[in-house]
């Protein structure tokens, strides 16, 4: 008996030697473009500097040494990641060309409506202020941006305009100026005022879209010898609401600037 359960013992020792040792089941591994959207997720939440590879990769569930051998550093997996999302995140020329309408005017409202909304998204607001934040340290994220976040936009735009005016009195150089002009005076505002929690209602971001684009129409066809697309005394009521909006949004800015200041300093006592 003794024997035999000997012999049975020694068995299974000899079996649990030569067995191949149960594997656990790997992760998978995240794509790159998931990779990045999480990356850029933590670089949004706690900016550049305080965010680490090691955050990154506990939060992807995957060893540094993927990350690295997929992106080198950390400014190489920041840059990727903002491209990506500025790549999503830009309005396609072909949505401005469906938008056309016969009118000029008519056209610019409703492609500055389709820009003013892209860029006060959360996607379009988080791009605005790490683009603002880091393109300091890093200059070929703003290089970046101008070329494919707006660059794009403002060739479309020249060529618009150059359609709708004689293309031998209107330059290419000032067809780029005034669709820079249109971009800066239509889209800026609401996009600078958002960026610091300047929250507008949208019937007045509608209204003040509406007015820049009558503005911007009446400068532009004052200057290549067409009729202004509205009567001078719409016109100035317009500007004098504007007007008072700007000086109460400057108001609202200095206040806003003041409290942001006092919870700084609360924060460092």
């Amino acid at each position: 008996m003794n024997a035999r359960l000997k012999a049975e013992d020694a068995a299974r020792k000899k079996k649990q030697r030569t067995a191949k040792p149960t594997r656990r089941p790997r992760r998978p591994s995240l794509s790159n473009e998931e990779l990045l959207d999480k990356a850029l997720d933590l670089f949004s939440q706690h900016g550049y500097e305080r965010t680490s590879v090691e955050t990154i990769t506990a939060t992807a569930g995957m060893a540094k040494r993927t990350v690295y051998l997929r992106f080198g550093d950390k400014k190489a997996l920041f840059i990727a990641a903002l491209q990506r999302a500025i790549e999503r995140w830009r309005v396609p020329i072909e949505q401005l060309q469906k938008a056309e309408r016969d009118s000029l005017e008519e056209s610019l409202l409703a492609i500055g409506q389709i820009l003013v909304d892209n860029l006060l998204s959360p996607a379009g607001q988080r791009l605005l202020r790490l683009t603002n934040a880091e393109s300091g340290r890093m200059p070929e994220i703003g290089e970046y941006t101008v070329q494919e976040g707006t660059g794009r936009t403002v060739a479309y735009l020249a060529d618009l305009f150059r359609r709708h005016f004689q293309p031998d009195r209107f330059e290419m150089s000032e067809a780029d100026d005034a669709a820079e002009a249109f971009l800066h005076l239509i889209v800026g505002g609401p996009a600078n005022e958002a960026a610091w929690g300047v929250v507008r209602d949208k019937a007045v971001i509608d209204r003040r879209i509406r007015f820049s684009v009558r503005l911007f129409l009446h400068g532009l066809m004052a200057q290549y010898g067409e009729a202004a697309p509205a009567d001078a005394a719409a016109l100035k009521d317009e500007y004098l609401r504007l007007k008072r909006l700007v000086s109460r949004t400057i108001t609202q800015l200095d206040k806003t600037r003041e409290s942001l200041v006092h919870a700084a300093a609360g924060t460092l006592t």
